[in-house]
């Protein structure tokens, strides 16, 4: 088996190389990002997953052998580099390193399917095509930089409010929410479906007496949607509390959401600042919008829209040009939520659903959930769904549901509030939409 020998060991990412280090001799490992030969001197930068440095070769200082190894070098090779850390005002990060020893651990094919210094631009499928390549460049890797400190932050924060964190299934037998936006698969003799959501497994979780619990984990929706905003499947971040209403778990979106934008500001500033982010955070309760006014500031922007109606692209853009930054939507219409939802007491047509909304996007759903099993048994059927179907679901209100509210919250959306993109396919490593199933 062939290793890597001990002195072929990285001793810094190029992030921890600066003028506090110079004289010293370091070892980096990366890949060739560009190649300046100008005869008397040549430049390679070298790049890894914290940034990149200059290695700088004078013909009068590097022994010919070496030399000549550096000019054979191919852009996006992968090497090795050993040298002495030298100050220089002219390098990128104010430090360059003169080459002792390089080995090359893989030398790469030209030309290139795509140009990671972006000095040629590539359109969005020949990127995502090539999305190895694409995911190099420091725009696109600090993405999911930030994507990672989100999903980091969200489960310290669930953790530390004393939440558990659970796994549902992904192969379910009904669909979660009714509908036709399943996929359906081949399950020994069975029909199978992939799971819409962990919907029907969290509320199941509040009868086993687990109090509050959450998920992180993939849904799948067969939607024939072909936006910037939808994808075939998608991270979901779910949770769900007992005793607990929908002003309640608003509440702890609210939270939540302000303390991401806390850690990513605070934890990911090259990146933001390659992405030319500035994020604002925002302070105390989020706005809180009724249905009721949501539809009339939709129709005093020109976009015609019925009460009862759920919001149409045009709708959603007409509220984006009113309403700034995240806010809730509440007050939704019964008829148009899931079955699952519970009605108002005092007037059943409209419901304890809400949304949480950036601009005019929509990031989040929840809401306080039927826990009275013949209620839900009926809320079902007005759907047009069979209760039989469901049975497996049902027997967990049979026998002790408490009260209890929950919401899901879409990560690859919330990453774009967080990176300032409008094209979601963008937020995730290899998307998956009605055109696309590879890589």
């Amino acid at each position: 088996m062939t290793r890597l020998s001990d002195i072929w060991r990285r001793s810094h990412y190029t992030n921890e190389i600066d003028e506090n280090i110079t004289g010293e001799d370091v070892t980096v490992m990366g890949w060739v990002h560009e190649i300046r030969d100008l005869g008397g001197i040549i430049f390679v930068l070298i790049r890894d997953r914290s940034g990149m440095i200059q290695l700088t070769a004078p013909s009068k200082e590097i022994e010919g052998e070496l030399l000549d190894k550096i000019r054979k070098l191919r852009k996006e090779s992968v090497i090795g580099l050993k040298g002495k850390v030298q100050e220089s005002g002219k390098a990128p990060n104010g430090v360059e390193i003169i080459p002792s020893e390089i080995k090359v651990f893989c030398l790469a094919n030209q030309p290139l399917p795509m140009d990671p210094t972006e000095k040629v631009k590539a359109e969005i499928d020949t990127r995502l095509d090539s999305r190895f390549i694409d995911l190099r460049k420091p725009v696109v890797s600090s993405i999911f930089k930030i994507k990672s400190k989100m999903l980091h932050t969200v489960r310290n924060f669930f953790e530390e409010g004393g939440f558990l964190e659970i796994n549902t299934p992904k192969l379910v037998a009904s669909a979660t929410e009714g509908g036709t936006e399943l996929f359906p698969i081949t399950y020994f003799e069975k029909e199978a479906f992939l799971g819409q959501s962990p919907q029907l497994y969290k509320q199941m979780m509040m009868s086993a007496g687990f109090d509050k619990v959450y998920e992180i984990a993939q849904i799948f929706r067969a939607e024939e949607h072909d936006t910037l905003r939808h994808l075939n499947e998608a991270i979901s971040i779910d949770m769900e509390a007992s005793f607990m209403d929908d002003v309640d778990v608003m509440k702890i979106l609210n939270d939540l959401v302000q303390k991401v934008i806390i850690d990513v500001k605070q934890n990911c500033k090259e990146e933001l600042k390659t992405l030319e982010m500035d994020l604002d955070i925002p302070e105390g309760h989020f706005e809180v919008l009724k249905y009721d006014d949501a539809v009339d500031m939709i129709n005093s922007k020109d976009v015609p829209m019925e009460w009862g109606e759920d919001l149409s692209r045009a709708a959603e853009k007409a509220l984006g040009e009113i309403m700034d930054g995240y806010y809730f939507l509440t007050e939704w219409p019964t008829e148009i939520k899931p079955f699952y939802v519970m009605p108002n007491e005092k007037n059943p047509v409209k419901s304890h659903a809400f949304d949480l909304m950036y601009k005019d996007l929509e990031i989040s759903s929840g809401a306080m959930r039927v826990h009275q099993h013949d209620l839900l048994r009926e809320k079902i059927a007005e759907k047009g769904l069979n209760p039989d179907a469901f049975n497996g679901y049902l027997r967990a209100f049979e026998y002790g549901m408490p009260p209890h509210s929950g919401w899901g919250l879409g990560a690859d959306r919330f990453n774009m509030t967080l990176t300032g993109l409008d094209n979601i396919r963008e937020t995730v490593l290899f998307p998956r939409d009605r055109r696309r199933l590879t890589p």
